[in-house]
């Protein structure tokens, strides 16, 4: 039908014009959480910027990653294959090793003639060491490549920065610790500020082109260095620091507290709160940065042809449970920002709470631009949810993390979190959001949740690939 009436148009001499290509702008925050943000409803957080996307797209509140640590995440979503698929599971390890024929995310987009570029960190970086270099990247995935450096490295290299357990010069003792700087550099000198500058001249380059640009923001990933002026914005006494109860240790499976570092545990309050200072602003200064190359989207007269992604590789602890970073199976290492603004929804401007993973951006976004995804993505497309938030969604989240030679896994769905610690032997969990939201109590014993642990554990098997 359609090739007749094609044909009919050009009996009469009009030309056939296909449809035009959206272009996809995918951004991504390293180590951020969802609980400073104040469109997932931070009282302290203060990020405009990523609330006026959120208020024009549709917010994600029940997102999740599949590995809190930044390589096995970075490989899983950016190629839509969960770790157990590509075999990623720690921090040095290239994805093409083990997955050499994987079809990445931004492949996908450069198979239908797209101009791909990435500037920043998409792929693994050890941060803030290997900053301004290709760190784990994926050459196949890009056309271009961009690695700003700016004057949070000199800072690095001056020896500027604070660090909760100081090693030598190059020792790589930022990354992996609590660490952090009031930068005297400003906004435009520091990595994120080049990476801001570099995607704004990418888009106005390629504007009269369909293009998939990938933008990598290193804060507020460890150490938080930002300019003064946003430590100012964030007075340290003002912070009320998370109640952790005494036993809470001996409540739930020893693993669960496995990301647990000694420094961090013996913190007193005012280095607590300084850290909370340190982090906000780092993440207030990446939110403006997120501001330069959204507003520059309708400078160029394309926010109305452009899906704009936000995301985090992964969530981040705060003091919650007495942990810090990330590497846990908690609602807070798991659960991760996300906002996906395509102008075409009918959704926009609205929140859904069924439960989608980061390894469904792969097929979500082909989907959008009506592209062909490879066969064996294990995602779902979260198109119908951008339309209808509220219509029925079976999904469950997977989220796994490896401790000590053995592995845990977590199944999320929109009321319950449950968990198994080397297929159980190691420890059961399992949390009732609705009478237990910062999952302090475990339920996995109590008989009048049996069945609810017989159902999640089922789930569990079948995301595993288990017969």
């Amino acid at each position: 039908m359609r090739l007749s009436l094609s044909l009919a148009i050009l009996a009469l001499g009009f030309p056939v014009v296909a449809a035009e290509k959206m272009n996809v702008l995918f951004i991504v925050s390293d180590d951020l959480t969802n609980q400073t943000l104040s469109c997932y409803g931070s009282a302290k957080g203060q990020t405009p910027n990523i609330d006026k996307l959120a208020a024009k797209g549709v917010r994600f509140d029940r997102a999740y990653c599949q590995y809190p640590l930044c390589n096995p995440s970075r490989a899983s979503f950016l190629t839509g294959l969960r770790p157990d698929q590509i075999k990623i599971y720690e921090n040095v390890t290239q994805f093409r090793k083990t997955t050499p024929d994987a079809q990445s995310l931004p492949q996908t987009f450069r198979k239908a003639g797209y101009f791909v570029a990435r500037v920043g960190k998409l792929y693994h970086y050890g941060v803030p060491g290997q900053i301004g270099t290709n760190g784990l990247d994926d050459e196949p995935s890009w056309e271009k490549v961009y690695n700003p450096k700016g004057y949070d490295k000199d800072d690095e290299d001056q020896n500027r920065i604070f660090s909760m357990t100081p090693m030598g010069k190059g020792s790589g003792r930022f990354g992996g610790s609590l660490s952090w700087h009031a930068s005297d550099g400003k906004d435009a000198e520091h990595t994120d500020g080049k990476i801001a500058a570099e995607v704004v001249t990418q888009i106005a380059a390629n504007k009269d082109r369909p293009f998939f640009l990938a933008c990598g923001f290193f804060r507020p990933h460890t150490p938080y260095v930002a300019p003064k002026a946003y430590f100012a914005m964030y007075p340290p006494e003002k912070f009320t620091l998370p109640d952790v109860p005494k036993d809470h240790r001996d409540v739930l499976p020893k693993p669960a507290f496995g990301s647990a570092k000694k420094e961090q545990d013996t913190m007193t309050d005012d280095q607590r709160r300084l850290a909370l200072q340190a982090y906000h602003a780092a993440t207030t200064f990446m939110d403006t940065q997120v501001g330069l190359v959204v507003a520059e989207l309708e400078k160029q007269k394309l926010a109305d042809k452009t899906i704009v992604v936000f995301i985090s590789d992964h969530g981040y602890h705060l003091g919650e449970h007495g942990l810090w970073q990330k590497m846990s199976l908690f609602e807070n290492s798991a659960r991760v920002p996300m906002i996906v603004y395509d102008p075409r929804s009918k959704a926009n401007g609205q929140t859904t709470a069924r439960t989608v993973e980061l390894i469904d951006l792969h097929p979500t976004l082909a989907d959008l631009c009506g592209l062909d995804a490879p066969k064996e993505l294990t995602g779902k497309s979260v198109r119908p949810l951008l339309n209808d938030p509220k219509q029925a969604w079976d999904k469950v989240a997977i989220t796994q993390v490896s401790r000590n030679g053995f592995m845990g896994y977590s199944v999320r769905s929109e009321r319950y979190r449950y968990t198994e610690w080397d297929d159980g032997t190691k420890g059961v969990q399992l949390c009732d959001f609705t009478t237990d939201p910062h999952e302090l109590t475990n339920l996995a014993a109590d008989p009048k949740y049996a069945d609810i642990v017989k159902e999640h554990k089922a789930k569990l098997a079948i995301a595993k690939g288990a017969k």
